[in-house]
Parts: C-alpha cells; sequence; structure tokens
C-alpha cells in the first residue's frame, strides 16, 4: 500500500493517512508466521524467516522490502537505499512465531536496529515522495512530520513487542 505522504495515481498531493500495516494486521490473529525482511539489508534474517515460515504448520505471511526502478533512484544505489529504510525506521526487520508463545517465549523477535537514520534522506529520493516535495513543500513537510510520528510510534511498539521483559507472558 502507499505509505503516507507519498504521490500515487489517486493521492497527487500527497497520502494523508498511514498506510495498511499487513503484518501487524496478520499478528492479531495469534495463528500466523509473520516477518519483515530486506534481503539487501540482512540476507541471513532473510534466510532464517523463510525457513521458519517453511517450517511452521499454519499459515505463513513474509513481507519484503524490495527495490523497484520506479522509486527513481539508480538501481546501483539499491542496497544503500533499502539500508536507509531499515535504518530510518521506515521498514522494521522482525520475525513473529507464534509456536514461540506455546513455549513461554516472546513470539515477537524485533532483528533491526534502533532508529538511526534520517526518514526524509530516505524519502527525498524517491519519486512519489520528491514529486509532492517539489509540488507543495509546506505540505511536504506536513506530511513527513506525520510519517516520522507514525514511524515512531511503530517502533516504540516493536520495542515493546520485542522486549525481554515480556518473556514468560505467554504460557
Amino acid at each position: 500500500s502507499t505509505p503516507a505522504g507519498a504521490m500515487a495515481k489517486f493521492a497527487e498531493s500527497g497520502k494523508a493517512t498511514a498506510k495498511k500495516d499487513l503484518c501487524r494486521l496478520a499478528m492479531t490473529y495469534k495463528t500466523v508466521y509473520v516477518a519483515s525482511i530486506c534481503v539487501h539489508v540482512n540476507p541471513q534474517q532473510a534466510v532464517r524467516a523463510m525457513l521458519e515460515a517453511d517450517a511452521y504448520p499454519g499459515p505463513s505471511l513474509i513481507v519484503a522490502y524490495s527495490p523497484c526502478i520506479s522509486q527513481g533512484y539508480p538501481m546501483a544505489e539499491s542496497i544503500q537505499h533499502c539500508q536507509m529504510a531499515v535504518d530510518s525506521g521506515y521498514w522494521p526487520l522482525f520475525r513473529y512465531n507464534p509456536e514461540l508463545a506455546s513455549s513461554g517465549n516472546n513470539p515477537f523477535q524485533l532483528d533491526s536496529r534502533k532508529v538511526k537514520g534520517d526518514i526524509f534522506k530516505m524519502l527525498a529520493s524517491e519519486n512519489r515522495f520528491a514529486a509532492v516535495m517539489r509540488r507543495d513543500p509546506k505540505h511536504a513537510e506536513e506530511l513527513d512530520a506525520q510519517l516520522k510520528k507514525s514511524v515512531g510510534e511503530k517502533n516504540q511498539l516493536l520495542q515493546v513487542l520485542g522486549a525481554e521483559d515480556l518473556q514468560g507472558q505467554y504460557h
């Protein structure tokens, strides 16, 4: 889905609402293996997620961040772009395995580090965001603030889900 602040066919002035969080929705069922991966940033985590998903006895969902030429940056820079997406918190890496809860372990594993990158720098390199920035810089700043807030809230939630002190609360 289209992220907040991005220009899309039906949101040329920038999408004002947050994007749908398919992973979070799937985790609410508590019976679906869910992973968010980026092969370019952490191939080991991606392979681990695929193996775990394959071994999981129920439905599995893996959502991957993948570069696309339509995003407007040179494909030769795709690995750096993916790294910026993960570092900025725009694309967190995690795995959610419901089977771990039956043994009293936290089913959620946050695999990406704490947010340290600049989301604005990452977004400015993509056509869908840059177009809004060129068309209406003031509106783009407002959308950027909304997106930063949304990404910050999502990453706080993920930090809580992955917290060690939640261990043992899954019996």
